[in-house]
């Protein structure tokens, strides 16, 4: 089993990251399995807690500023009709998904937040402010760089707090951060410690990352994690072109269904009265039957009748309209 202390840095970084998404599954499985217990320092939750509301807005913000830009430039820029219309089709199609994102990062965030909360939250001892406030005076890593630390300071004096508690046997420690700058060396790889930090360090029973999926890697000896990154993915949101695409299809099915039902009750009704019948909309239902082909105009069972209503019914509301509606 491992014990892994995560940076506060990381776990903001991983909710800023969709792509990063399924290590926070991962990490939970792991936990489940026992794989791995977390080091939870209380200054590193309440790190996380103060920078959360922070985050969600930049993950959406970052990105309309972004798309605001590369919109004005394309406009700018101009070109071929039909290129250009694509392009801010397409942009069109990020626009949209901008909140969805911002939305996974918030909900992340949330899932994180749990996580650590269900860990055990260590809380600094006097020894470890003390400790701290010594690397301070003798300016050695995390203070190495004549800057204000102390946060850091006392999140890997926790770390070599645990440490030294006798774990049990076969229990190893993982330490993980982003923060290269104040914890790792300055001078090799950025993957070993700072040299003030060297002896909290060794190749088996205390293991220094600076990525989060190394370290997970590097605790699941039977190579179980790279099956279960297999298994898990984050589903992009759907752009507005695919969306109105869908609906477009939907809105016609529905239309021409009922185009079909009013056609044959007018013709039922003629037939009984003896009188020629009189259907309207003759021209669009031929353009309609060209455009998708019979094959995609029904009939359906109530059931699938009821799903095709179901999901136009749906995409109406994410484009804007209200729920239930089916007017075509």
């Amino acid at each position: 089993m491992f014990k892994v202390l995560i940076d506060t840095c990381v776990w903001l970084d991983l909710a800023k990251d969709r792509r990063q998404a399924p290590l926070l599954d991962l990490i939970d499985e792991m936990i489940r399995l026992e794989m791995l217990v977390l080091i939870v320092p209380r200054i590193v939750l309440e790190e996380f807690k103060s920078n959360k509301e922070r985050v969600a807005q930049e993950s959406s913000k970052s990105l309309s500023t972004h798309f605001r830009l590369v919109r004005e430039a394309v406009n700018k820029v101009g070109g071929e009709k039909n290129r250009l219309d694509s392009v801010l089709a397409y942009l069109d199609d990020v626009n949209h998904k901008i909140p969805l994102i911002g939305a996974e990062a918030a909900d992340t965030l949330d899932r994180i937040q749990q996580l650590m909360e269900r860990s055990e939250i260590i809380e600094p001892s006097e020894g470890d402010f003390l400790n701290a406030a010594n690397r301070a005076i003798a300016k050695k890593a995390p203070f190495h760089r004549n800057k204000n630390s102390m946060a850091d300071a006392v999140i890997i004096e926790t770390y070599a707090h645990a440490l030294s508690r006798r774990p049990t046997k076969g229990t190893r420690f993982a330490f993980v951060t982003h923060n290269k700058s104040d914890f790792s060396a300055e001078i090799g790889s950025q993957k070993d410690p700072h040299p003030d930090l060297a002896d909290l360090f060794s190749p088996i029973k205390s293991l220094y990352f600076i990525n989060l999926g190394e370290a997970l890697r590097r605790i699941d000896p039977k190579q179980r994690l790279d099956y279960m990154l297999e298994l898990s993915w984050t589903d992009a949101p759907r752009g507005r072109t695919e969306i109105s695409e869908a609906a477009h299809l939907l809105w016609n099915q529905v239309w021409y269904n009922r185009h079909q039902y009013f056609r044959e009750i007018e013709e039922q009704e003629a037939a009984k009265s003896g009188r020629e019948a009189v259907i309207g909309g003759q021209d669009a239902a031929k353009r309609v039957e060209e455009e998708f082909g019979l094959e995609n105009l029904g009939p359906w069972t109530d059931f699938e009748w009821g799903m095709i209503n179901g999901k136009l019914s749906a995409l109406n509301w994410v484009m804007g309209e209200e729920w239930d509606m089916l007017d075509t």
